[in-house]
């Protein structure tokens, strides 16, 4: 099996950003068993094994499932780098959190953490829809039967299902697999879209934040919260903290000390202190819910 070397921007710890990745042990489609990250990426229109270990300063990919081609390499590579944050530069983050007492401590506890994305921004859209007004737990737990029943196979693993398997999707079908019918719909006419090439993800990414919300909330089913989701998850906008996130609002009043609960324009406020890291916060209270809850060191179920 063909394999090569990342050398990430360092500090780098593939075990902390797996989980911000996976967020729940059900996670279907990204896996983690303590040592290696492993997920099926589609290449050429070829679905390929992916597992990545981390050797010092390096991580060890390695390739299985086709015939791999330089073009295959490259674009593994590609999308390593964004979903693993493998070129983020934190340094400057680093160095603004060292002058706060409450930031540079939850920056230590996980320092070497790099904020992913998610592989497209069909997989962050169709990861926001299925997590609306549910619990995270719950918004796992469906899109990994959604990956199950609609991702390409390879030897019982399964990527993340592309536009062309869900725009011909039955929605019966998706609302036996727990989705409501409104979802259903809206994930279709998403797969649709990009399919159809009406809607074009890759004109979003050097636009500015205001109007990639003000674009993703024109699709159907999409509303603030999902466009702030995918917008920092997606694209990268680590400046971005979701503050309609019922969890993420939590986790900062937990971590804060709060009595009272934040709302949307309230959790805003308290985070300009720490501007432009908004997003980033986000991910690291969101491994602070990971630790208390024991998942940082379990393997996947």
């Amino acid at each position: 099996m063909p394999s090569f070397r990342l050398r990430p921007t360092p500090p780098f710890r593939l075990d902390l950003t797996s989980w911000v990745l996976r967020r729940r042990p059900d996670n279907g489609w990204d896996h983690w068993d303590g040592e290696t990250y492993r997920r099926v990426l589609v290449t050429e229109g070829l679905p390929v094994d992916v597992s990545a270990v981390q050797r010092g300063d390096e991580l060890l990919v390695t390739l299985s499932g086709a015939r791999i081609s330089s073009p295959i390499r490259e674009q593994v590579t590609d999308s390593l780098t964004k979903v693993l944050g493998i070129d983020v530069d934190l340094s400057a983050f680093y160095r603004f959190a060292r002058q706060d007492r409450r930031l540079g401590a939850l920056a230590e506890r996980f320092r070497g953490f790099k904020p992913p994305r998610f592989a497209t921004l069909f997989e962050g859209l169709v990861n926001g829809i299925s997590c609306q007004q549910l619990s995270l737990t719950v918004g796992i737990i469906l899109l990994t039967r959604l990956v199950e029943h609609y991702g390409r196979d390879l030897h019982g693993r399964h990527a993340f299902p592309e536009p062309f398997e869900l725009r011909s999707a039955d929605p019966e079908q998706l609302v036996r697999l727990g989705y409501s019918h409104n979802k259903a719909r809206s994930l279709i006419e998403l797969a649709q879209s990009i399919a159809g090439g009406q809607f074009q993800p890759a004109s979003l990414e050097h636009a500015s934040d205001r109007d990639v919300l003000a674009r993703l909330q024109q699709l159907r089913g999409i509303g603030r919260w999902t466009a702030e989701y995918v917008l920092l998850r997606g694209l990268g906008r680590t400046n971005s903290f979701p503050g309609d996130d019922v969890g993420a609002r939590n986790n900062l009043e937990r971590w804060l000390g709060l009595r009272k609960p934040l709302t949307y324009d309230g959790a805003q406020r308290v985070l300009k202190k720490w501007a432009p890291y908004g997003g980033l916060i986000y991910f690291h209270l969101l491994l602070d819910q990971q630790e208390r809850l024991g998942y940082l060191n379990q393997p996947e179920t």
